[in-house]
Order: C-alpha cells, then sequence, then structure tokens
C-alpha cells in the first residue's frame, strides 16, 4: 500500500484542512457517523486507520475500556499520540492488511476514509468479522463509489474554472485509481457498490445502516460546500457480525 501521509509536503498540506485542525465537528461527515456508532461504555474498539486519532479519543470520551489505533502513517501517530494520550489508548504502526486480527477481541471496529486504499476488501471484511466479538459492530465511512470511480476523481470544470458536473466512467471496472490531492498523486481503489454490500454479507456481517454522507446545513456556506450535494462523496455503513 502506497503511503503519502508521511511525505512531508502532503502531510503540511494534509495538516491545514479544516477537519485536520478542528477535529470530527469540522468533519461534514461527523453528524450522521456519530449517530451510528453502538453504545462503547465498557467496550473494546479498534480503529483502522486512526490518522489523528480522534474516533479513538472519542470513544475513550464514550467510556470504552480499551482502544487500539493502527495506522501506516509515522506521521498521522506522532500527532494523535501529541494530541491526547491516556492508559486505555495505545496506538500501533501498522497496515490495514498486516494487523493480526486476534479472534473475538475487539466489540466495535471503526474506520474512517481509510478503506478505500484497500484492493482486497472483502477479505479484510473476513477479517474484521474474526476480530469482532459475537454480535459486534463494523462501523466504516468511505469514499462513495460514485466518486472513486474514474480516474482522477474531479469535476468538470468551465472556462471560468466553475464545477460543471461530476463524470461517473468505468464504474464495474474495479481496481486501482489514480488521483491528486494536496499536491500529490495518491492510489486507492475503486470498488463498486455491489462488491462493498455483499462483501459485508458473504463475510457474514447483517446490515443496521447504510447512508450516503451530506454536508449539515450549518456548512453549506463554507467554500466548495453546496457542490457536494450535487453527488454523493462518502458512504457509511453499520453492520453487526454474526457468529
Amino acid at each position: 500500500m502506497k503511503n503519502e501521509y508521511d511525505n512531508e509536503a502532503f502531510f503540511t498540506q494534509y495538516a491545514r484542512m479544516p477537519r485536520s485542525q478542528g477535529g470530527l465537528e469540522a468533519a461534514g461527515e461527523w453528524r450522521q457517523l456519530k449517530k451510528l456508532f453502538p453504545p462503547l461504555k465498557d467496550q473494546t474498539v479498534l480503529d483502522l486507520g486512526c490518522g489523528y486519532g480522534w474516533h479513538c479519543r472519542y470513544a475513550l470520551e464514550q467510556g470504552a475500556s480499551r482502544v487500539l489505533g493502527i495506522d501506516l502513517s509515522e506521521k498521522m501517530l506522532a500527532k494523535a499520540r501529541e494530541l491526547g494520550a491516556s492508559p486505555n489508548l495505545s496506538y500501533r504502526l501498522c497496515d490495514l492488511e498486516g494487523y493480526e486480527y486476534p479472534e473475538e477481541a475487539w466489540d466495535c471496529v471503526v474506520s474512517n476514509l481509510a478503506l478505500h486504499y484497500i484492493e482486497a476488501l472483502e477479505d479484510l471484511f473476513r477479517k474484521v468479522h474474526r476480530t469482532l466479538t459475537s454480535g459486534g459492530v463494523f462501523l466504516f465511512n468511505m469514499e462513495h463509489p460514485v466518486f472513486t470511480a474514474r480516474q482522477g476523481q474531479d469535476w468538470i470544470y468551465d472556462e471560468e474554472s466553475k464545477p460543471l458536473y461530476w463524470p461517473v466512467d468505468d464504474y464495474f471496472r474495479p481496481g486501482r485509481r489514480t488521483t491528486y490531492f494536496l499536491g500529490c498523486e495518491v492510489e486507492k481503489y475503486h470498488h463498486t457498490l455491489t462488491q462493498i454490500l455483499m462483501g459485508l454479507l458473504r463475510s457474514g456481517f447483517t446490515l443496521e445502516a447504510v447512508e450516503e454522507a451530506e454536508p449539515p446545513e450549518e456548512m453549506l456556506g463554507l467554500p466548495g460546500m453546496d457542490d457536494e450535494l450535487r453527488r454523493p462523496m462518502m458512504l457509511l455503513v453499520k453492520a453487526r457480525a454474526k457468529k
């Protein structure tokens, strides 16, 4: 898995993003995602691709007994540790595919904006199912298939650089996509909606919620936010492990 987040230029730009500076409340999807969390009091929580650790610290605030955040980026984890420490919170430098996923070790697995970097997504779903306790919750937010389908992943613009429309192409051809984000070339993987949802069902999950992220009304005045209502950018899913 290619990791741009330890690229100094990329990380500097990432650190300037509103969600990096303002945390969960500055993330357009948070108001929807927050409602999907199960009760976390006395629960164990694994965060896949934890980044700055925002969701890890939220889990602790909700009473989680033990939280582990894993991420491939040393810079991300250094920032997460800087933002807050706790005896019940630990971080590990590890890619999502390389983690051991011990059997029935976690009550809740959460992942925010990381799964679109995974090629063998259904393999990961099976590992998550294995590591969840019976009835445990897998809650994730990933880039929407409408967003990831086309190479480049950008609007078509007019002569004045105003977005005309969002093109969707090669939808039923899953696989690697190259895009440009924060001045760097970034590799992601496109998966169709069928692959994502049926992959969960085949892995032993039941679906409890499927939502497409919409920016809240109070954010629509922010630059570019109103355009987020023109096409879905993120897919939120809550699934429960059957044993």
